[in-house]
């Protein structure tokens, strides 16, 4: 309680309580859920600054915020966020058409998002497609899938940079600035942040900024870690088998086998690619000495056992189903999944990492 209240006090000195104000009037129309709630939401504190509900089709929020701040309104159980500049001028939202208008800045930036959504779904036609390629079809057609998603990420992202270069002048790239280092990188980030455009200067993109440095470094430490236990014996740890079982993993590893311990998850799509991959070189090399210990990430335990029967996979399975609390990413600093350590048979982890075809060779070169 203690926490909470010191939070929201930070907040109110971040949003409210500062002198550099501005009269937000937020008003919507052709609602048809009377008594479904609105928010108004700043992304920077993660907070609602304001609420009210849906009255006879309509809803009205008035109050004071930073000048020029990055808003967010929300209503309940509506997909969209309809995002404003906080510059002093009433806004007002069509939920019918889901469009937002006010001042030209505010009516500029609806059209940039509603272009956004278009592209946006357009690549996700795409994404569609290659989930509709067979199964058994996959292994095979995996650098036709590849070039597919490839060629509709790099549409996409070229629009979403166009849309952001053509506002060089105003504030529209603030709204759109933090999908940039995911889509095209850090150094096309780093390019627009060192133009010295308005929105560079705005608290919601310097917040990204920091966040993102932050990010950054804590990534580093941990590929560091990562890395470093290369060379190095394995660690042991604990996790149950479906029947609940709780086995060490140095049952399995270092006691004479060349072991992968495979770190994957049902949910993972990745982990659902590379499968085949891991699976064939169970297949090739089990015989020779070769074994797999499977340490799933997954919170589902039927969604783990069907996945485990579906994708052919014969071997050691364990979990906690604790997801990212596992105990296997504490112990082997897992940042994300498919990702694997491979143990020789006197437990010394010898590669991490080994995707596709890297696998295949590492194993022929052990045992050709």
């Amino acid at each position: 309680m203690k926490n909470s209240f010191l939070f929201l006090a930070t907040a109110c000195t971040m949003i409210a309580c500062t002198s550099n104000n501005a009269n937000y009037n937020v008003t919507g129309n052709n609602a048809t859920q009377n008594g479904v709630a609105v928010y108004l939401f700043d992304p920077i504190s993660q907070t609602r600054i304001d609420s009210t509900v849906i009255d006879n089709g309509a809803f009205k929020m008035k109050g004071k915020a930073e000048k020029n701040a990055f808003l967010l309104v929300n209503i309940e159980g509506n997909q969209w966020w309809f995002p404003f500049f906080n510059d002093g001028e009433p806004v007002q939202i069509n939920v019918a058409d889901s469009t937002l208008s006010g001042s030209a800045i505010n009516s500029k930036l609806t059209e940039c998002d509603k272009r956004d959504r278009d592209a946006f779904a357009e690549y996700q036609q795409t994404i569609v497609k290659m989930n509709s390629v067979p199964e058994n079809e996959r292994a095979a057609r995996q650098s036709e899938i590849m070039s597919m998603y490839q060629t509709a990420l790099k549409k996409y992202a070229d629009f979403y940079i166009a849309m952001i270069e053509e506002n060089m002048d105003n504030l529209i790239p603030v709204a759109f600035i933090e999908r940039i280092p995911a889509m095209v990188g850090e150094y096309k980030f780093n390019q627009l942040m060192e133009s010295g455009a308005q929105f560079t200067k705005h608290p919601y993109v310097l917040n990204f900024k920091r966040i993102l440095e932050e990010n950054n470094a804590k990534r580093k430490e941990a590929m560091t870690k990562t890395q470093d236990i290369v060379g190095q014996k394995f660690i042991d740890l604990e996790e149950p088998d479906a029947d609940g079982v709780v086995h060490k993993l140095s049952e399995y590893a270092g006691n004479g086998k060349w072991v992968l311990v495979d770190f994957w998850a049902s949910w993972c799509g990745p982990c659902k690619n590379e499968m085949p991959y891991v699976v064939d070189a169970y297949k090739k090399y089990h015989d020779k000495g070769f074994d797999i210990v499977g340490l799933s990430f997954d919170n589902d335990k039927d969604a783990w056992l069907k996945a485990i029967t579906d994708w052919e996979m014969p071997w050691i399975h364990l979990s906690d189903m604790k997801q990212w609390k596992s105990v296997a990413q504490k112990v082997y600093t897992v940042m994300g999944i498919p990702d694997n350590i491979l143990i020789s048979p006197d437990g010394i982890i010898v590669a991490r990492g080994l995707r596709g075809k890297d696998l295949e060779n590492k194993l022929a070169e052990i045992f050709n």
